[in-house]
């Protein structure tokens, strides 16, 4: 691997072991929630750098930890990164049905449309 990717890789694979080890989970857990597609000896090698995550990978991992999505994962939205409270509104919105969904929705959409007290 050339060195800019090895960094690179190195860089992808912390952020992975790091939002793993957040949730608490052995790379076995993850390794489940990925519904076998991904064996604990690929994370592993992903979350030390030795091996290049993909795009379908990085997409199945963003799935299982379903708190961040395959950009994060591969570091492409950098400039403008989720806060907690916002990955918060993520996680919650997708383990609510479709009808709360709406509810979630129409009532998000009703708070940005207010006027700012002045």
């Amino acid at each position: 691997m050339e060195p800019e990717f090895a960094s690179l890789s190195r860089r992808i694979g912390s952020r992975l072991r790091a939002e793993r080890q957040r949730r608490g989970w052995s790379l076995n857990d993850l390794s489940l929630r990925t519904t076998g597609l991904l064996s604990k000896s690929r994370i592993s090698n992903y979350e030390q750098g030795i091996r290049r995550m993909g795009l379908e990978a990085a997409h199945q991992l963003a799935a299982a930890l379903e708190t961040v999505s395959p950009a994060w994962l591969l570091l492409l939205d950098e400039e403008h990164p989720l806060s907690d409270d916002e990955l918060r509104l993520i996680q919650s919105f997708r383990a609510t049905d479709a009808d709360g969904q709406r509810e979630l929705l129409d009532r998000i959409a009703k708070l940005a449309s207010r006027k700012p007290s002045a």
